[in-house]
């Protein structure tokens, strides 16, 4: 299964919009309360596992936090557990809760980009 988190932050709320000719847009958008909430959860081929939202952006404690109470419960003997090299998902205790489900983990290889070709002039 894979493991990811994504986030959405409040000062990304439009304050400009449309509205039918002659007709005044009424909304409401935060106002210098801006805020980040960070959603994580897991992938399987069956569907989604372990869904959780955090206020405010992930860290090493707030991931252990995730993985000690939301994932590991939700793990099954074998399942292999895939995460990106993302710093707060190497602290200490990871691993060890993952593992001590039964479950492997495994860590996503950067592989470097190389150019194709590069520019070439036109003849």
């Amino acid at each position: 299964m894979f493991i990811d988190e994504t986030w959405a932050k409040t000062n990304m709320t439009r304050l400009r919009g449309r509205a039918p000719r002659g007709r005044r847009l009424v909304a409401s958008a935060p106002h210098g309360h801006w805020r980040t909430s960070t959603f994580l959860a897991g992938l399987r081929t069956d569907g989604l596992i372990a869904p959780a939202v955090f206020n405010g952006a992930i860290n090493g404690a707030a991931f252990r936090a995730y993985v000690e109470q939301v994932l590991a419960p939700a793990l099954r003997v074998g399942d292999v557990v895939v995460l990106d090299n993302l710093a707060s998902h190497k602290v200490h205790g990871v691993r060890e809760a993952i593992e001590a489900r039964g479950a492997s983990l495994l860590f996503l290889r950067i592989r470097p980009v190389r150019a194709t070709g590069g520019m070439r002039s036109r003849r």
